[in-house]
């Protein structure tokens, strides 16, 4: 049989980790039968969001009960070993590598895993993945998600649940989100008669008491049967009769402590103090664990434990004791004291150091919580290091940020970890966070030249990537004289000789900075080197209007420049689609366009999608906008884009509201190219002819420096203004525009604000 199928609901509750005392399925009749139509449907991924123990993996195990089909359960879990994909690959129970080969570059590599899992999951199908705790997935978990949108497969659906609270990054618009609400007054009251007739049945809770119990669990059912069970437990069902106002005003998470704080009371010391360890250690009550943390006997603690299981503190699945909620295992937790829990924590990771392979991810754990910064940060390393191997440079990059809580660590480690960050965090979505740790670096005096160099570079980068023109410029630049590699060099002078990052800079210096680049290119004899300075070379030549710039371009695709570079060939077509965008030449740039998306397309390379579906955008914009013969045609989404069909040559408004959405869509997902979304604006802003979105994003461009788009966002709010008869507001626009194409000396840029002005004379 395809697939991991249990022969009874038992079986799947259980690799749920659903407690087998749960209460009654109560309610959910709606969210029910959408979750049932949606697993009707060839291919599915569906989202269920909700707070902590609000259902949502009960509702799990209630739709796949039944389920026709095979069902593949697998948990997220922020202290795995780092192992891109690898809840996926546990819940199939694969131990060797998805993949093999030898490595190639990290999109390449990410590419081929994503492509080998789903055509795995497509050969085990039909096949239902439920995934568990989605806030905790690795990036790879989330790049199959994305993946599995772009391309989807039949016979697989996958089901995922994820805390409302949680912070993690955009989601395709393919996947189906529900929210899981907290129960209803009506739906407590259910649930409380149900539990409280299993005990006994003639017991039916006053109403007054339901509308308490109702305000002071939220509805969350997690305390509902919390409330519930302790009350039983300690024989207050005729005390709920008489006195319905016994919860009081107490908050939810009080309530919660409150209630296990009274079944703590009625075990010893010593069964307090095992529970407390089991707590720290993790999710799951294993005697032999804790035995040894503690120094006790497997068969005390083993009693122990079976005592806090008859308390109602644990539960059973498979044969193992876990906590009966996280909610509940962070409760007692923090009922530890502060040294005690430090003592715990330290004691276990000095018991995991014995195992071989050593556990990096859990011993970094529990050295953090123990308070032991040196072994922390020697974990933390090692594991962001094999994270970084694997080309999971956002586990890499969370990994190094924790290191970054001690300021007192030796300078030389502070400047050898902020390296690895900077590295990891350019290609993934910690940037935000890596950001200050940089900063704070390169303001210290004394930190060595060639860090400064390195640690400036990526700073500058991010920057960039963050859609900070200026400051990301302004940073390389400094970086510069510091960096000692020639070949770092010449990237980071290739970066400083595009002439459309920021203002302020004429072409003539970008045409400096580029022969500075080829200069050290030369002197570094790396063929990758000198590649992105002849990508740059030819970007400012189509970008200045050099007639021979399309015939240069078309030798350099043709010839041997790019031999064992495919991504950089693609990478510089699409980049070069853009410059020829910038000035006028859209037959070229749609030609650019689709050899750049061909070779995105061959290789994977989803890094780039977004630049691909950017330069759709443009074109298609002027498609709307030029519907005549010989203007470019629609183009076709590439595998990223949204799943629904594209119309063909048609009406413009059909086209129109097709790109509006895709626009839509795109913006909805800034994580994926964030210096874009001003361009993505501008275009919906045309598109609309919004006035006010034009002038969000002047503003925002001014701020930031950003030469492109700001001059075509001025100049299609002077063409919007004069349009609709506010003539020198609009002749003041085009006035900004093409003075900013002019200090640029780029008239070619300024075209449309010279045609808006008319005869009047340029200053």
């Amino acid at each position: 049989m395809k697939g991991t199928r249990w022969g009874t609901d038992a079986h799947l509750a259980a690799s749920l980790a659903l407690p087998s005392s749960t209460g009654p399925f109560v309610g959910r009749t709606t969210l029910l039968a959408a979750l049932r139509e949606e697993l009707t449907r060839p291919y599915a991924l569906i989202l269920l969001t909700g707070e902590a123990g609000v259902g949502k993996t009960r509702l799990v195990a209630e739709v796949l009960a039944d389920s026709p089909v095979p069902v593949l359960v697998a948990h997220c879990d922020d202290l795995r070993e780092p192992q891109p994909l690898g809840p996926l690959l546990d819940g199939l129970r694969l131990k060797g590598p998805l993949v093999a080969g030898p490595p190639l570059d990290p999109d390449a590599d990410r590419a081929r895993l994503l492509r080998a899992m789903a055509a795995l999951l497509a050969e085990r199908g039909p096949l239902v993945v439920a995934l568990e705790d989605l806030q905790m997935a690795d990036p790879a978990t989330l790049d199959l998600i994305d993946h599995l949108a772009a391309h989807p497969v039949v016979g697989v659906t996958v089901l995922m649940t994820m805390r409302e609270t949680s912070a993690t990054r955009a989601l395709p618009s393919a996947v189906r989100r529900l929210a899981v609400a907290p129960l209803g007054r009506d739906e407590v009251g259910v649930l409380a008669s149900s539990l409280l007739a299993r005990h006994d049945a003639g017991a039916v809770p006053p109403s007054r008491f339901v509308t308490h119990l109702f305000e002071r669990t939220a509805g969350i059912p997690f305390l509902v049967e919390e409330v519930m069970r302790s009350l039983v437990t300690d024989g207050d069902v005729e005390r709920i009769r008489r006195q319905p106002e016994i919860l009081g005003d107490v908050a939810v998470p009080a309530l919660l402590r409150d209630v296990l704080q009274t079944r703590l009371k009625n075990l010893t010391d010593d069964v307090r103090e095992i529970l407390g360890a089991a707590a720290a250690i993790g999710p799951a009550a294993d005697p032999h664990p804790i035995a040894a943390v503690l120094g006790a006997d497997d068969v005390t603690v083993q009693a122990a434990l079976v005592q806090a299981r008859d308390a109602g503190l644990l539960h059973e699945l498979d044969g193992r004791l876990w906590f009966r909620h996280t909610l509940a295992r962070q409760v007692v937790y923090e009922l530890v004291e502060p040294g005690t829990r430090r003592l715990l924590h330290l004691r276990t990771a000095q018991r995991l150091e014995q195992r071989k392979p050593r556990p990096v991810a859990r011993l970094a754990h529990h050295y953090r919580l123990a308070g032991n910064p040196a072994d922390h940060v020697r974990n933390a390393e090692v594991a962001a290091d094999l994270a970084a191997a694997q080309g999971d440079d956002g586990t890499a990059a969370r990994f190094l940020l924790e290191t970054t809580a001690y300021p007192d660590l030796p300078r030389p480690v502070r400047v050898r970890l902020a390296v690895k960050l900077g590295r990891s965090a350019i290609e993934s979505v910690a940037q935000s966070d890596a950001m200050p740790v940089l900063r704070r670096l390169l303001a210290d005096r004394k930190l060595p030249p060639g860090a400064r160099g390195d640690l400036g570079l990526a700073l500058g980068r991010m920057l960039r990537q963050q859609g900070e023109a200026r400051e990301g410029y302004e940073q390389i630049e400094r970086a510069v004289p510091y960096l000692r590699q020639h070949a770092r060099r010449a990237r980071a002078l290739a970066v400083l000789s595009a002439p459309d990052t920021v203002v302020g800079r004429h072409v003539r210096e970008h045409q400096r900075r580029c022969a500075e680049a080829a200069a050290e290119a030369d002197l570094s004899r790396d063929p990758s080197a000198r590649l992105a300075v002849l990508i740059a070379r030819l970007s400012l030549a189509l970008e200045t209007g050099d007639p021979a710039a399309e015939t240069a371009i078309a030798a350099a695709l043709a010839g041997d420049a790019f031999a064992g570079y495919p991504r950089e060939r693609a990478r510089a077509c699409l980049n070069w689609a853009q410059g020829a965008l910038h000035v006028d030449r859209p037959a070229f740039a749609a030609t650019l366009l689709d050899t750049g998306r061909r070779l995105v397309d061959d290789a994977d390379y989803e890094r780039l999608r977004p630049v691909v579906e950017l330069t759709e955008f443009g074109l298609d914009l002027l498609a709307t906008h030029r519907p005549a013969a010989g203007s470019p045609a629609t183009h076709r989404p590439g595998p990223g884009s949204p799943a629904t069909a594209r119309p063909g040559p048609g009406p413009v408004v059909a086209r129109r509201e097709d790109l509006e959405a895709r626009l839509l869509e795109y913006l909805a997902r800034p994580y994926r190219l964030p210096q874009a979304m001003a361009d993505a604006r501008l275009y919906l802003a045309r598109l609309r002819g919004d006035e006010n979105g034009l002038r969000a994003v002047v503003a925002e461009a001014t701020r930031t420096g950003a030469v492109w788009p700001l001059v075509p966002a001025r100049t299609a709010l002077a063409t919007l203004l004069i349009t609709t008869g506010r003539d020198d507001e609009g002749r003041a626009e085009a006035r900004a525009a093409l003075a900013l194409a002019t200090g640029k000396g780029l008239p070619s840029w300024g075209a449309e604000a010279t045609r808006l002005l008319g005869d009047e004379p340029v200053t």
